[in-house]
């Protein structure tokens, strides 16, 4: 009894230590080789189209693999220059805008000071102020720190923005020279992509193979579904919030629209979290016809995910909303904004062994030594 227990102790440290180096290794290694990660990934994402031109266009493949990423390099660009161009210009629309709003709500400011209420209410604090002499430099301090902090607050807001200008700025050559790796490596890949896979394969044991095939099989199917899924969603989350806002003449639609389209990720918020508060906001300020758009454009919205995403959904390994709540906010915390991906990603690959049993073979393994 006492040997059983030993080995299974053995084996569970041996296991541990193992998932402790995998860890390390993806930590300390993953940010040395990522540019050729991306690289095979997305020379993965085009194998498809690889093998279409091979066998329909009879295209040698280190030219069909050119053709391929010389049209994603294309599409991409189009694309990102677009959004980009849309955006800058909406942008500065708004920025030209602020004033304006900036002065409206001023002068709605000074009609409410100016009602006798307020202006009673104001005679009163004077007064107060004026005949208890012991308040008045407690008040002051209070309104000179109130004053520094606004004050700190709006420099520590514009030395931001500039300074993240500035490491862009910086940053773009690096970008550029990422960018040419990651093609690079993409192009080498995918030339000889049948010849690094069976080196790969190669390297492991027939029992880990297959194990590792069932893995990644299930793997593709939830990790690449799951991606698959939210993508659709997001995009046509976005292009119904784009048209609508057109035909509704609201300023911006392109940038709003896709920012919307963004925080369609959170799960139970959705397109609610922005859309409901921009409704009662427009009520509340008297603009009755672009509230009523906007509830209208909300209803179409969540009548065309009612009938879209179970379809969506149905080829593609979808989580909870709760679990995926989690998973955002852990990411968020440990890994900021792109915790929001990494966070359910990695669910997603965690529930992608349990399907695949790879804990129950661990645990198998433990305890009997084999799986």
């Amino acid at each position: 009894m006492n040997r059983v227990i030993a080995m299974r102790a053995w084996r569970g440290i041996f296991v541990a230590v193992m998932l402790v180096l995998f860890v390390l290794a993806v930590m300390y290694v993953t940010p040395l080789v990522y540019p050729f990660l991306i690289g095979w990934i997305l020379a993965y994402a085009l194998n498809p189209l690889i093998r279409f031109l091979q066998s329909k266009a009879r295209l040698p493949r280190w030219l069909a693999v050119t053709l391929s990423l010389l049209l994603f390099v294309t599409a991409a660009v189009t694309i990102v220059s677009a959004l980009i161009t849309r955006i800058v210009a909406e942008i500065i629309h708004l920025s030209q805008s602020i004033n304006g709003t900036i002065n409206w709500w001023r002068d709605e400011f000074n009609k409410f000071i100016a009602t006798p209420e307020m202006q009673d209410l104001i005679n009163k604090i004077s007064a107060f102020y004026n005949e208890n002499p012991k308040y008045q430099q407690p008040i002051n301090n209070k309104i000179a720190d109130t004053a520094n902090l606004l004050a700190q607050t709006s420099s520590d807001l514009v030395t931001y923005f500039f300074n993240g200008l500035s490491n862009l700025l910086i940053s773009l050559p690096n970008v550029l020279t990422i960018m040419v790796v990651v093609l690079l490596s993409s192009f080498f890949i995918g030339k000889d992509w049948h010849k690094h896979s069976a080196t790969l394969g190669g390297w492991l044991p027939e029992g880990i193979r297959k194990s590792m095939a069932t893995v990644w099989t299930d793997l593709q199917k939830a990790l690449f579904g799951y991606l698959r899924s939210q993508f659709i969603m997001i995009s046509i989350t976005a292009v119904v919030v784009i048209i609508g806002l057109l035909l509704l003449g609201v300023q911006y639609a392109i940038t709003i629209g896709l920012l919307i389209g963004l925080v369609d990720l959170l799960p139970y918020l959705g397109v609610g979290a922005v859309m409901v508060p921009w409704i009662a906001y427009t009520f509340l300020y008297g603009d009755l016809s672009l509230g009523i758009g906007l509830s209208i454009l909300y209803g179409v919205i969540l009548v065309a995910r009612q009938m879209i995403e179970p379809k969506v959904l149905a080829s593609s390994v979808g989580l909870d909303p709760l679990p995926t709540l989690i998973a955002m906010f852990v990411g968020l915390k440990l890994f900021g904004v792109l915790g929001l991906i990494i966070g359910p990603v990695s669910l997603v690959i965690l529930f992608a062994f349990h399907r695949a049993n790879v804990f129950r073979d661990l645990y198998q393994f433990i305890m009997r030594g084999t799986k």
